[in-house]
């Protein structure tokens, strides 16, 4: 195979999260400052903006398919965030922190238990 004529990846366009109440999901992705770009409260389907990516939430009657998994979303200013929402009354997990991997980070959990870090790159 040369490498080429292979196709590449270029960037991750969307993910989609299952939620049991779009109403509360939207009420959170919004509280937290993401921009509505499709949908919203009594959709099925609800898109928000994060750079050049989506986040996208999609309506499910009945429990989710269980598993863990985080979705990572680098910010500008892990701090100012983490004030932000506090102030919102949205509770991260615990407080931003260094990690040995060269990132400052926190987590929040979105109302359908999906887990949100929210990081930056040190040094940038």
């Amino acid at each position: 195979m040369n490498l080429l004529t292979e196709p590449s990846f270029e960037s991750l366009s969307a993910i989609t999260l299952v939620t049991r109440d779009m109403q509360r999901a939207v009420r959170f992705y919004q509280t937290l400052g993401l921009t509505l770009l499709y949908g919203g409260p009594q959709e099925a389907f609800t898109s928000f903006a994060i750079g050049g990516s989506f986040l996208n939430l999609i309506a499910e009657a009945h429990e989710p398919v269980s598993g863990w998994g985080r979705v990572i979303i680098y910010v500008s200013d892990v701090d100012a965030l983490y004030r932000k929402l506090m102030a919102a009354g949205i509770k991260p997990s615990f407080a931003p922190r260094d990690a040995p991997w060269n990132e400052r980070y926190f987590h929040v959990i979105d109302p359908d238990g999906h887990e949100l870090s929210f990081a930056r790159p040190l040094g940038s």
